[in-house]
Formats: C-alpha cells, structure tokens, sequence
C-alpha cells in the first residue's frame, strides 16, 4: 500500500509544481507588455530525503530571466530615454504559449496517474474488505 502512497505523492508533488509554472507563464503573458518586465521562470528539483531521492519533485526558487529586453524607438513615450528608445520587456508570447501548453499537459499527465493510484487503492480496499 505504501507504493501506491509514494506514487499518489509523487504525481501530487508533479502536480504542484506545473501549476507554479502555468501561475507563471500567466503571469508573464499578462505582463508581456508593461515595461521593463522581465520574464519569471522556475526549474524543478528531485526531492532527496535521507541521501535517496523520494521521486517526487519540487519547483525550485522562481528567478528572472537574464535575456536583454526589447527596446523600442517611441521618442514621444514619457518612458523613453533621451535616444528616444524605452525598454519593453523580455517576454516572447509565442514562448510563453508554448510553456503554458506543456505545463498543462504535464498537469494532466500527473492528475490521470493520481487518479489511478486512487482508483487502484480503491479496488485494493476492496478486495482486502472480502
């Protein structure tokens, strides 16, 4: 019973950590046009308990992306500097579709697995009620 445990928490801890990333990739759509945003990202991490990794995973610290903002010629904008250029932000909407759809899926795919550990146990209770 305990397998099925570990599995439900590793697809629980999936789970988690792709809807911090879809949090993010809104996030970073609906600032894709404010200035000077920088784009937010996270990695993952294995979780290791007593030196032996558990298989379930963590979303690390969320950090900004180091990539050059755009910079755009707008000489009438207040924001522009005296070389008539303001700094736009980092965030490329095609890129931040494309996470958004994968971090989607990937939910998905861990909530399909956490269902069927929980319908596994299910029938597991059952069987042991006989």
């Amino acid at each position: 019973m305990s397998s099925l445990l570990d599995g439900a928490a590793q697809a629980a801890s999936g789970m988690r950590a792709q809807a911090l990333r879809l949090r993010l990739s809104a996030e970073n759509i609906a600032n894709a046009d404010t200035p000077g945003y920088r784009r937010k990202l996270t990695s993952f991490q294995a979780v290791v308990e007593d030196g032996r990794p558990t298989g379930e995973v963590a979303a690390g610290r969320v950090h900004l992306d180091r990539a050059e903002a755009e910079r755009i010629w707008d000489p009438g904008n207040p924001l522009s500097g005296p070389d008539g250029f303001r700094t736009g932000s980092n965030v490329d909407l095609g890129i931040e579709i494309a996470d958004a759809r994968e971090a989607q899926r990937s939910y998905e795919a861990n909530l399909r697995i956490f269902d069927q550990v929980r319908q596994m146990s299910r029938d597991l209770l059952a069987i042991l009620k006989r």
